[in-house]
């Protein structure tokens, strides 16, 4: 496989397979963050008393690209300029670092920052009672991992991350036998039919790479500093046993297996690839963030959305057809660049089609639908 932080990437562009078009989820989850990043950003900007012109240092890591981009940014330059009208203070400035790999389309997100300061502009002119300063916002790109050391010391006075902390630095180790034998044949995630093994080594590097974050965040961030995450969860052990749902991952696993019997894709290409994500229950994020030590936890709780949540057919068909081609635009630019690299293009067309097929059957069953986490922290 190819270097990860080159392929770690959402589809780019505009196009009818981009995550610009494709990401109305994603954007759902973020709107369901929204009260929690609006109330956060304010206590900060009133319990530390900022000084009207002093500037809030905000990065949201994993920004992706697309029209979802400046959404969180804009939310935390609207709660604070509604913040100081109240107060009747001058409105704090919001430096906004946009982060994600090199490999991320951040041109699709520079060429909207004229409408977003014109907007900006026009959040202070609206007001009622009087032509009230709006908050000055200065955005800017910081390529690079999450995974790494981004920002100086103490820097930092908010951090906020959507649908971004599942995917690890690395693929895990442990998932090739001592004999040279892949333990997660036939699969490219832990799966119902992985072995034990499988599973224990995808949970240790997501709980080391989470601790690391953790760890990384609380040097950049302020004492008191706040953050905000929203992550692709899974169900608790209780919980599956009882209503199993299968990750999407699982499912294009299904497609890979069936395409090896057909001789379209090599068996060795299948069995030698693994997908470096991990969704991890509450639990499991819960006893991370306690361990590592650095962050009082103020909310810690679960959301579910549906597989096509947020999307809209252009013509306004909301048949389970339409529902079943709208969830798979989203997953297709997202997983499209990865897999493309491993497995090639060529076989890109046959795999969603037949990815479509187990959307379906499962969107019927009414098992399509995904965990997700909400986690508040503050910096002890």
């Amino acid at each position: 496989m190819e270097e990860l932080q080159n392929v770690l990437h959402m589809n780019h562009g505009e196009g009818d397979n981009s995550y610009a078009k494709n990401s109305g989820q994603p954007k759902q989850a973020i709107l369901k963050a929204k009260p929690l990043l609006e109330e956060s950003i304010v206590e900060l900007y009133c319990s530390n008393n900022f000084p009207g012109g002093d500037c809030i240092r905000f990065a949201d890591m994993g920004c992706s690209s697309g029209p979802n981009a400046l959404i969180p940014s804009w939310e935390a330059a609207e709660a604070l300029h509604m913040a100081a009208m109240k107060q009747n203070r001058k409105p704090p400035t919001l430096q906004v670092f946009l982060n994600d790999l090199p490999g991320n389309d951040f041109n699709t997100i520079f060429k909207t920052l004229p409408s977003f300061h014109q907007k900006l502009k026009k959040l202070g002119k609206d007001h009622p009672d009087h032509d009230h300063e709006s908050v000055s916002c200065f955005i800017t790109a910081v390529p690079g991992s999450f995974h790494g050391r981004l920002f100086p010391p103490s820097f930092l006075h908010f951090v906020f991350s959507s649908f971004s902390l599942h995917w690890l630095s690395q693929v895990p180790e442990g998932l090739v036998s001592e004999s040279g034998v892949p333990l997660n044949k036939e699969n490219i995630y832990p799966a119902k039919t992985s072995p034990p093994g499988v599973h224990k080594a995808y949970l240790e590097q997501f709980e080391k790479d989470f601790t690391r974050f953790l760890k990384l965040r609380s040097e950049e961030l302020i004492p008191g500093g706040r953050m905000v995450l929203t992550i692709r969860g899974n169900q608790s052990k209780e919980d599956s046993t009882k209503n199993y749902r299968p990750i999407l991952m699982e499912l294009i696993g299904m497609g890979l297996q069936a395409m090896v019997s057909e001789g379209m894709v090599e068996e060795r290409k299948l069995d030698t690839f693994n997908v470096p994500m991990y969704a991890p229950s509450l639990e499991e994020i819960q006893n991370v963030i306690e361990r590592e030590g650095s962050y009082n936890i103020n909310l810690l709780e679960k959301f579910e959305l549906s597989w096509e949540a947020g999307s809209v057919d252009i013509n306004g068909d909301n048949s389970l057809d339409a529902r079943v081609r709208q969830a798979l635009k989203l997953i297709r630019s997202v997983s499209e660049p990865i897999l493309a690299s491993h497995f090639g293009n060529s076989i890109m067309d046959d795999l969603f089609k037949r990815l479509s097929i187990r959307l379906k059957d499962c969107m019927e069953k009414g098992v399509g639908i995904l965990t997700n986490l909400l986690i508040s922290l503050t910096k002890k």
